[in-house]
């Protein structure tokens, strides 16, 4: 038996002339276009809504706009759940399960449902139990056999393509949801394993939740395991009921099926105008025959802009205005109920401190994979080793030898400033996709996975450096004592994670990796040339560039740890105490942060606006 605390609060969800528009921008004009116009219907506990329609019907807006992800800003009409309309509590207690699977590769099916039971689950329940939920709903989903195995993506083996969807499932189901939200579940799928999805679907909404799933060609077998349907055709209603009563009413308006067809296949020939091997309405045949032969196509069919016009205008005559009354009668639903369907509290499953800790764990879990590829340490050993043989035990007692090693400690500086800015630009743009999803489903705090996200990457992202280190500065003889190793090595860390915040930065600002590439090239391009190497003497009006430069402040660390008790000056380059150069680091290492960290949080106003 289930804990109290996860039963689902039983939600009836109406629907009432719905409408949504989009604005399409030209080049010198503005464009409204309908792609919803006044869809009516509701859905209960303990049924399954199934929204059918063509390609462009209006399906996936329409269950958007139900799962409150989409803001009826160029819309109207009214939407309620238990007569309420939506709010920041039901956002965790839906549960919205997106056409594409959104899942992150490296982890496998239990390590993602635990992850996702920590998160989501309420506060009060221990660590053991939401685990103890998870596998719970491993076994409920029949993921027993695949739950050590990695999720899986285009270059990572993993699951099969039905134990993905079934993944994506559990995460929202996982709460025990009162509303259960699909966007076309049985997307490339077989029909043996797409028959086993909607019956999970069917077992949901037995015990009490309320389940709408879009759909686009299901078999006759699925179609009848829906309770009701919507069908659409170019974002009007065509039809709202029971789906085992679909193929009733359109006989009842002149629209038969002439031979044994599948039901879904018959509904989607109509809401595209198609009426081969369908009876044509009497109706439809006199208006035919009345107008000129220009409007009637080859085989003698009414032309599918008629055939929709007649659908909408017999739906709306005959059905419509019963629908609309249903829905006006008042839910028996106690205050209580309605109180908490309208509360504007958050409930968020974990404190703070623990969605950090959580997420910090998930990051690291999740990119070890790339951080230790064999290519990266390949990369990076390989190019220490040819730097080692370049400077093969040289000398910093000549002056010549001294500007060998400075070119050196150059090269240092721009490739530990350039490896990471273009590890880092890839963070928020690839998991786009995953932070929309998640934060839409209050999973987390914006700030916890920001801090997160960018402390997970630096255990990582700080043990190439030290194997990079450790094979050059000895093979090039730089200053050989402990203290001498370890300031450079502080320097070059300090290097790095300030490129990180410049790379995360550029990527959360424009959210599009090539234009995010192309603009760090040139900035990468600009800090090296600026970097105090090249030009010793830069103009005035330009050379406030170098002081924005990590490569510049880090050269001269590194000579000023190399050279500052042996020589006063090094390439004009005093040998001071390098405090300055520290504080700069360290202005960039947050001041990029805070600006990427900022880019996030108008990303995430921009996307509930």
């Amino acid at each position: 038996m289930r804990s109290p605390i996860l039963n689902p609060l039983a939600t009836t969800t109406y629907f009432t002339d719905v409408t949504y528009k989009v604005i399409i921008k030209g080049m010198t004009s503005c464009e409204e276009r309908d792609i919803l116009n006044g869809i009516t219907g509701a859905v209960n506990p303990g049924e399954v809504l199934a929204l059918m329609g063509p390609s462009g019907s209006g399906k996936t807006t329409l269950l958007n706009l139900l799962g409150g992800r989409l803001i009826q800003s160029t819309g109207g009409g009214s939407i309620t759940y238990n007569d309420q309309p939506y709010s920041k509590f039901l956002k965790s207690r839906i549960g919205f399960v997106t056409q594409d699977d959104v899942l992150f590769p490296h982890l496998t099916v239990k390590e993602t449902l635990m992850y996702a039971a920590r998160l989501r689950l309420p506060k009060v329940l221990t660590r053991q139990q939401k685990e103890k939920r998870a596998v719970d709903v491993i076994y409920e989903l029949g993921l027993e056999r695949c739950q050590d195995t990695m999720i899986g993506g285009s270059f990572v083996r993993g699951v099969s393509g039905g134990e993905r969807k079934r993944v994506c499932i559990g995460n929202e189901i996982i709460i025990n949801p009162s509303l259960l939200f699909l966007d076309e579940p049985t997307s490339g799928l077989d029909s043996t394993t797409a028959l086993r999805t909607i019956q999970t679907l069917q077992d949901i909404a037995e015990v009490g939740k309320t389940v709408i799933t879009t759909i686009h060609q299901p078999s006759s077998r699925l179609f009848h395991k829906f309770d009701k349907l919507i069908l659409l055709g170019k974002g009007s209603l065509l039809y709202f009921g029971k789906a085992s009563e679909a193929i009733v009413y359109f006989s009842s308006i002149g629209c038969s099926p002439l031979i044994a067809m599948n039901p879904a296949e018959f509904l989607l020939d109509l809401a595209n105008g198609n009426l081969t091997d369908i009876s044509v309405p009497s109706e439809l045949e006199d208006k035919v025959q009345m107008e000129n032969s220009e409007t009637e196509t080859g085989n003698g069919k009414p032309p599918p802009a008629v055939v929709h016009e007649y659908l909408v205008e017999a739906y709306e005559s005959r059905v419509a205005d019963t629908e609309k009354k249903k829905l006006m009668a008042p839910l028996p639903l106690d205050d209580e109920l309605k109180s908490k369907v309208s509360s504007s509290k958050r409930q968020w499953g974990a404190s703070w401190w623990q969605q950090y800790c959580i997420l910090f764990c998930r990051g690291i879990k999740e990119r070890k994979h790339d951080y230790f590829s064999w290519l990266r340490i390949t990369q990076v050993l390989s190019t220490a080793i040819i730097l080692g043989l370049l400077w093969w035990q040289s000398d910093s007692k000549t002056i010549r030898g001294r500007q060998d090693q400075a070119g050196l400690l150059f090269f240092i500086a721009v490739f530990w400033g350039f490896f990471p800015v273009f590890t880092a630009i890839f963070t928020f743009p690839q998991e786009r996709a995953m932070l929309g999803k998640e934060r839409a489903a209050d999973m987390y705090r914006l700030s916890a996975y920001f801090l997160a996200r960018t402390t997970s990457d630096l255990p990582l992202d700080l043990i190439l450096p030290v194997l990079f280190l450790l094979v050059v500065y000895f093979m090039a003889e730089l200053r050989l004592s402990a203290s001498h190793f370890f300031l450079s090595m502080l320097t070059v860390f300090l290097c790095i994670v300030a490129a990180q915040g410049l790379g995360l930065a550029i990527g959360a600002t424009l959210m599009d990796l090539k234009r995010a590439t192309t603009l760090a090239s040139v900035t990468v391009m600009t800090f090296m040339l600026a970097g105090g190497y090249f030009v010793k003497k830069v103009p005035v009006f330009i050379s406030w560039i170098r002081y924005m430069s990590f490569n510049y402040h880090t050269y001269k660390l590194l000579l000023k740890v190399q050279y500052q008790d042996i020589m006063p000056t090094v390439n004009g380059i005093k040998t001071d105490s390098g405090l300055k150069e520290v504080g700069a680091l360290v202005a960039m290492i947050f001041g990029y942060r805070f600006l990427a960290y900022l880019s996030l949080r108008k990303m995430q106003l921009h996307c509930e606006a």
